[in-house]
């Protein structure tokens, strides 16, 4: 079925729920490999939301070929009837957006087997908003299945996980996320594998980095601030710089999406392109403001923890330069400058900066300023250049 065709790396968990999708359709929920309530987990890139909408494809798929063509384009643009999608852009999954998510799961399918519910990013929940989710995990109606994704099972409440049936996914080679890149993007084979090396196998971001020079230009920007710390002025102005293009990074995501939901709330209320907007209209535009503005701040963080899995990826190579360990490097467009840097420091030097990379992420999710926790953490950065 060409729904599994955008994952990758991933055989095992397809199967599972491939099988479980096509014991649906001939044996209905009592099946033993069928269940109502699914988590699948796997580290970040690693494509959880992917596999979700792929086995809610399939399970609201029909089997008649062209239904399913419309039922795949209809999960993809996220209208299909009988689906259900939570998707935040904040730091938490807020407690209304659960009770209304298990509002709508009482529903009956309209046109499919089943109705489906999916949580993407679950570990965002609280606990008290997981214990709302939870007595619907516990009785749910009989043709409603829920899919959770989260990093791992450990970020659920014990409750909710003993109540679902989970799928683990691994973290993909670089050699298959570039055929991906190549086969499903159009993207040549050496900008394919540099993508898939330097975004360590996340698919979002190595789809990012084949397809747009900015985003790759803004990381190499990042590891060459960070080669020229030599001071501690130099440490303050590297963090002002790396804030900076975490924000541009941010506002390159979020300008384009920003645009196009703005443009299409404006036709679904019937003004015009430039128009007045009436009075009566604008509450419902403000709260569409006030949410661009929320992931807006949640796209800076984002930009931000990419710096620094960028950062934690040079660093590594530094070490492993030190210690002699052979392989090729995740930066190998950059091996000279790696070389350099390990003859200037030694491997304490090099881990005590990895230890501050990952003090600063904790810092900044526990909502210290960004610049702050960035100049602590480049201070640790600071090496001596060859002729000084």
């Amino acid at each position: 079925m060409r729904v599994w065709d955008e994952l990758t790396g991933q055989a095992d968990a397809i199967a599972i729920v491939e099988a479980a999708a096509a014991a649906s359709a001939v044996g209905g929920s009592g099946d033993s490999s069928m269940t109502h309530s699914w988590l699948i987990t796997g580290p970040p890139g690693s494509g959880r939301s992917n596999l979700a909408y792929a086995f809610a494809t399939a399970l609201l798929s029909t089997g008649d070929a062209e239904a399913d063509d419309a039922t795949a384009r209809q999960v993809a643009a996220r209208t299909h009837p009988d689906l259900g999608v939570l998707a935040t852009e904040r730091v938490i999954i807020s407690i209304e957006e659960v009770r209304q998510l298990v509002a709508t799961s009482q529903f009956s399918p309209s046109v499919g087997r089943y109705r489906v519910m999916v949580i993407e990013d679950a570990d965002r929940m609280s606990e008290r908003t997981s214990n709302v989710l939870l007595k619907a995990l516990e009785e749910p109606p009989p043709r409603t299945v829920w899919i959770l994704c989260a990093p791992s099972e450990a970020d659920l409440i014990p409750t909710i996980r003993s109540r679902v049936r989970a799928v683990r996914l691994r973290v993909p080679g670089i050699a298959e996320v570039a055929e991906l890149l190549e086969r499903r993007d159009g993207v040549d084979a050496a900008t394919a594998t540099r993508a898939a090396r330097e975004a360590q196998s996340h698919i979002g971001m190595a789809h990012r980095l084949a397809t747009n020079a900015q985003a790759r230009e803004r990381r190499e920007k990042t590891l060459a601030i960070a080669l020229g710390i030599h001071s501690v002025s130099g440490a303050v102005l590297g963090a002002a710089a790396l804030l900076e293009l975490a924000k541009a990074d941010a506002e390159a995501i979020t300008e384009e999406r920003d645009a196009e939901e703005r443009d299409a709330a404006m036709r679904s209320l019937g003004i015009e392109p430039g128009g007045t907007i009436p009075l009566a209209l604008r509450a419902q535009l403000k709260s569409l403001d006030e949410d661009q503005k929320r992931r807006a701040t949640r796209s800076l963080r984002d930009g931000i923890d990419r710096i620094m899995v960028d950062l934690l990826s040079l660093y590594r190579d530094i070490l492993l330069q030190q210690l002699g360990v052979p392989g090729e490097p995740i930066n190998v467009r950059i091996l000279s400058e790696l070389q350099a840097a390990s003859a200037a420091s030694t491997p304490v030097e090099t881990l005590a900066t990895m230890d501050s990379i990952t003090t600063a992420r904790e810092r900044i999710e526990s909502n210290v300023p960004p610049a702050l926790a960035l100049e602590a953490m480049l201070v640790t950065a600071i090496r001596k250049g060859r002729n000084e």
